[in-house]
């Protein structure tokens, strides 16, 4: 297939997974790849890697799709019982050994006839040395011989990965590389020494995982095609991922990509108020600066309004269908908690807590997430939640805190368990604040379905907004400055 087919397939996919990819860029990609081979695959990949991604969290999804699209092809990758495609595969390891010049001879063709504790041994011997070489060579005969890759199956790549590893006892090997580097060493090791040796294992271990990784794709990509892997392998970029169905390493990924995030809104938010709307002339420095031009006020000045920061209240529902979205909104929200002169914490479920000296009192948000999820007394009755209830203890203690200088923020997928509403409470802080938003963690689509009231509560706001992820609560907090 043509290089440029290829290109054209993979920009349309990094398009599909979320990356915005312009024709700019695409153009740049295709002059990129004019001066640089394909063979080259590390100089080609991070040469369209230059042009086309511009965010470091999309680094991922990238290189995923360019292993798919870019995935080296040839008859060896076939998943098939023919007995020629093994030869070819022996022949093409061997020659690859020879040119590089680091053949091991019992990594080519006798590979077949090893038993799985010699292959075992030959692995710990590659991982000892640090022989990449080996650990590709090896990676492609515990595929061959443990993945049990089918024609046309349709399993999934990490089903192929863990009987793979399951076979060659990777949990156990960490381990064994220490006794056995213990053994070889002459004299004790010291703590850090041994520390920094078991650091270059788990890495070893890492890159060896990662070409058995690759090689699983590039059988299923000769099988089913790149179109169809790619749509396989498809996830969400970091900042769409939604809060409430995030799996434990998306949450890495959010956490990764929140900090990022916070940095540039603040300087978006600074930069905003900097360069606000012009105020009334000023006349006295106008008609100083007139002087260079014979006294003639060609280049008038004004005064720039330096608006007062906004006091901000937070008051989140920490219930468990929206835990996860509260916990990101709070951290984004301290994190740049310097465009605001006065940022205040509330979080409830049936009963409501102020929780702003759980923040003040550390400097890791982490931590402090942790503490008001395990420190605040949120619970009234049941600890199902009472927004009405809530709302109301709320209004009673800290309702007369608000001003024409707050905005308040209220977090929550008003889901009430059909208790009263209070909505009152909220009609009552629009008339005090300066802003009242609400963010919803849910589809749109089931707004004021069974026992959610959004609509009801959202009328008395200055709207409601639809936050499911860190793209939608940037586009907000863009507006609260």
């Amino acid at each position: 297939m043509p290089v440029l087919d290829l290109l054209s397939g993979f920009i349309v996919e990094l398009r599909n997974a979320g990356l915005p990819v312009s024709l700019t860029e695409n153009l740049d990609a295709m002059e990129a790849v004019k001066e640089i081979p394909i063979e080259d695959r590390q100089a080609f990949k991070y040469a369209l890697g230059a042009t086309l991604v511009k965010s470091n969290s999309h680094w991922r999804a990238f290189e995923t799709i360019f292993e798919v699209y870019f995935s080296i092809r040839g008859p060896e990758y076939n998943i098939s019982d023919d007995p020629n495609a093994t030869e070819e595969d022996r022949l093409r390891q061997a020659e690859e050994q020879q040119r590089q010049g680091e053949g091991k001879g019992s990594a080519g063709g006798g590979m077949d006839s090893l038993t799985p504790e010699e292959i075992a041994a030959m692995l710990m011997r590659a991982l000892m040395s640090g022989d990449q070489a080996m650990m590709r060579a090896l990676a492609r005969q515990a595929v061959q011989r443990f993945a049990g890759m089918e024609p046309g199956r349709p399993v999934g790549g990490t089903y192929y990965l863990y009987r793979t590893l399951r076979n060659l006892d990777l949990d156990n090997m960490l381990e064994k590389l220490m006794q056995a580097n213990r053994d070889l060493a002459q004299q004790e090791l010291t703590k850090l020494e041994e520390r920094l040796e078991k650091d270059e294992y788990q890495s070893r271990i890492e890159s060896f995982k990662q070409e058995v990784e690759a090689e699983i794709r590039r059988r299923l990509v000769a099988d089913r095609g790149a179109e169809a892997m790619a749509k396989t392998l498809r996830k969400p970029l970091p900042e769409d991922v939604e809060f409430m169905h995030a799996s434990r390493e998306e949450m890495q990924s959010l956490k990764k990509a929140l900090y990022p995030l916070t940095r540039k809104l603040a300087a978006r938010l600074t930069r905003k108020r900097r360069h606000g709307r012009k105020g009334p002339l000023d006349f006295r420095n106008t008609i100083r600066h007139s002087m260079g031009y014979g006294g003639v006020p060609a280049d008038p000045k004004f005064r720039y309004p330096r608006p007062a920061k906004p006091e901000l209240m937070v008051v989140a529902d920490i219930s468990g269908s929206v835990a996860a979205f509260a916990r990101f909104t709070l951290m984004l929200v301290y994190a740049i908690q310097g465009q605001f002169s006065k940022v205040r914490s509330f979080v409830f479920i049936d009963g409501v807590d102020e929780v702003t000296s759980f923040f003040k009192s550390t400097e890791d948000i982490a931590e402090a997430i942790h503490r008001v999820n395990t420190e605040a007394d949120v619970v009234w009755v049941d600890g199902h939640s009472d927004y009405g209830h809530a709302f109301d203890v709320f209004w009673e203690r800290y309702g007369k805190d608000i001003s024409s200088k707050t905005t308040v923020l209220l977090l929550g997928d008003a889901r009430n368990n059909y208790h009263a509403p209070h909505s009152w409470v909220v009609k009552e802080m629009k008339k005090r604040a300066r802003h009242v938003y609400w963010l919803n963690p849910e589809p749109r689509s089931y707004w004021d379905t069974g026992d959610s009231i959004v609509g009801e509560y959202g009328g008395f706001t200055d709207g409601v907004y639809e936050c499911r992820n860190l793209r939608q609560l940037e586009s907000f907090v863009e507006k609260l400055a």
